[in-house]
């Protein structure tokens, strides 16, 4: 067995993705995200084209429907002037506004349903690729402004599709077939008319982009609010005892506010646009109706063309505002698209099959060889010439000062990072040439602070062994030592134990850790302190079964006690990013000046050597 003390490793500082070094792109230099992002919604649409242009052409009935009633009103005016009969144009009345009102009914459903099934399929991509992503990034990301991406952004994805392009296709062959029909009825008045719609269109060409921009910085500020929530519930009984509540809801206060202060600059642009298309409009209808008044007067034009024209320009403004809207949709639409390929584009692990092959049995052999690893280039290195050859079978100790580089040694074996230099060898084979899950899948691996998920106890034992047999669990409980509390628990293996096992004691976790470990029957066992916090009882229990494990698997240990170093078959001294020195607890106190230290401070010394 072997046994590696030294430093633990260091994952760096976080970063938020705004402004995040890792990839061109991320933050707020993103005219090339913008200037894709048509492009990237036009990639989620492509499946859903037939529900979209069936969805389009029903918006074009509705409007085509509606097209046809001023001119109905216009028979039935003049009609009326000629005492002439109204059945038929009462009942075509109704008939077309009932079919507007079953077209469009039908058109809106289909276009909703599809841009909730897009907001779907974006979900799904976006947090298969998060669950993919490698460690390094998810280090120099913040979870929480993940987590917005992956919910509120995908969210604001519908607005590009059901509020955006189809519904701005379908306004636009609107409005120019009420223009068209306008000029057909009569043609001064649509030269009015047009003067009031190319007001509109500068108007909105000078006020979109500045809503596009407040959109994007609204969206980024609710990022960083959702990050500074996850970061303060991550740790919330340390916020409490620190009595760090005031400040922290003065982080979020902030951030609130800046979400706030973006928001207020695009609604302040959006009532501008709104309210001047609407006083465009009704200075078109005035200047319209003087125009038609002072031709009907001169017998120009009938009392029933008037009407009909007057109409048209009401219901122009429907097509005029539906694309103003679809405009600002859009650009809420074209800031969560490029938030979400942000994410997208984040290093991510080749995908793994849910259940990997069988990788063989037997323990596994680990050999570093001359290993440089840096967890960012502005870091120091975390290992700078690593090299050391474990056999396979046995247990071995990493011991050391905190900081040497110790939990490095496991993260790499796991290619959680890829080394800078030099090989990493599992099984006589380079971590990098075997397939990750059956890499992974031979590997059992207990974290230092041993985290539990939220569901019950059962779920945990099996999160990583999904197809083990009751006889299976029920003998790595009895291994783990977590009879009694299952015996104790209202449940058993089917209570809950809270948000990060909150309902569990540290001790309970760790061998809640130990046991889902041991449940895969791994080749290869890593524990990184995994009794620290397990009274002497405990650990006397489950060193004797990691002992008897040994002589089975391959298990390192990084470990500080007494008890865990002197029963390893080998130590290994780590300090400084290097390997110093490895053999045996005794060998190692008499030629080796740092683990002698390491040993009379820990009250290693008093060991009998060999026990």
């Amino acid at each position: 067995m072997l046994a590696f003390a030294g430093p633990g490793g260091r994952t760096g500082g976080r970063q938020g993705l705004m402004g995040m070094p890792l990839h061109a792109g991320m933050g707020r230099d993103r005219p090339p995200a913008e200037r894709a992002s048509l492009r990237v919604v036009a990639t989620y649409i492509r499946p859903h084209w037939p529900a979209l242009l069936t969805g389009g052409l029903l918006s074009l009935a509705t409007a085509a429907t509606g097209l046809l009633l001023p001119l109905v009103v216009r028979a039935l005016i003049d009609h009326l002037s000629h005492h002439r009969g109204l059945a038929f144009l009462i009942v075509l009345l109704c008939l077309l506004m009932l079919g507007d009102a079953a077209l469009g009914s039908a058109g809106n459903y289909l276009l909703l349903r599809t841009g909730e099934t897009i907001t779907l399929t974006a979900r799904q991509r976006l947090t298969a690729r998060l669950l993919r992503i490698t460690v390094g990034a998810l280090d120099r990301s913040e979870p929480g402004d993940l987590m917005a991406r992956a919910t509120v952004d995908t969210t604001l994805l519908r607005n590009a599709v059901t509020n955006a392009v189809v519904p701005g296709v379908v306004g636009l062959l609107t409005m120019v077939a009420t223009l068209v029909a306008m000029g057909l009825v009569d043609l001064l008045l649509l030269l009015v008319t047009l003067g009031a719609v190319a007001c509109i269109a500068v108007l909105e060409g000078l006020v979109l982009p500045r809503i596009g921009r407040a959109t994007r910085r609204s969206q980024e500020a609710v990022g960083a609010m959702s990050a500074t929530l996850e970061r303060i519930f991550g740790a919330f009984r340390t916020v409490k005892a620190a009595g760090a509540e005031a400040a922290e809801q003065t982080r979020v206060d902030e951030a609130a506010r800046q979400a706030w202060r973006a928001s207020l600059r695009a609604d302040f642009w959006q009532a501008v646009v709104g309210n001047v298309t609407e006083l465009s409009i009704q200075f078109a209808f005035l200047a319209v109706l003087a125009t038609g008044a002072a031709q009907v007067a001169t017998h120009s034009i009938s009392v029933g063309t008037l009407v009909a024209f007057l109409m048209y320009i009401l219901f122009l403004m429907q097509p005029i505002n539906q694309l103003t809207s679809a405009f600002t949709q859009y650009q809420v639409g074209a800031a969560a698209v490029t938030r979400i390929e942000e994410a997208q584009q984040l290093p991510a692990e080749p995908a793994t099959p849910a259940a990997p092959p069988a990788t063989g049995t037997g323990p596994l052999s680990v050999e570093f060889d001359d290993v440089r690893f840096s967890y960012r280039p502005e870091l120091p290195g975390a290992h700078q010439g690593v090299s050391f050859t474990i056999p396979p079978g046995g247990m071995t100790a990493f011991v050391g000062p905190s900081g040497a580089g110790k939990t490095t040694v496991f993260s790499l074996i796991e290619r959680f990072y890829e080394p800078d230099a030099g090989r990493v060898l599992v099984g006589a084979r380079d971590v990098r040439d075997w397939p990750l899950g059956s890499l992974r899948e031979a590997i059992g691996y207990v974290e230092q602070d041993a985290p539990v998920l939220s569901g019950t106890l059962r779920e945990n034992l099996l999160f990583g062994a999904p197809h083990a047999t009751p006889a299976d669990l029920d003998e790595v409980v009895g291994v783990a030592r977590l009879r009694d509390l299952t015996t104790r628990l209202p449940e058993g293996l089917d209570t809950l134990v809270g948000h990060r096992g909150t309902r569990l004691s540290g001790g309970e976790r760790q061998r809640v850790a130990i046991a889902r470990a041991l449940l895969r029957r791994p080749r290869l066992l890593l524990l990184d302190e995994a009794t620290s916090q397990l009274d002497a009882i405990n650990e006397a229990a489950l060193r004797d079964t990691v002992t008897d494990v040994a002589q089975r698997i391959t298990v390192l240990v990084v470990a500080h006690r007494l008890s865990t170093v002197t029963m390893a078959d080998r130590i290994v001294v780590m300090d400084a990013a290097r390997v110093q020195a490895s053999g045996t607890h005794a060998t190692l106190v008499a030629t080796n000046p740092l683990y002698a230290e390491l040993a009379a401070t820990q009250f290693l010394a008093t060991a009998t050597p060999g026990s």
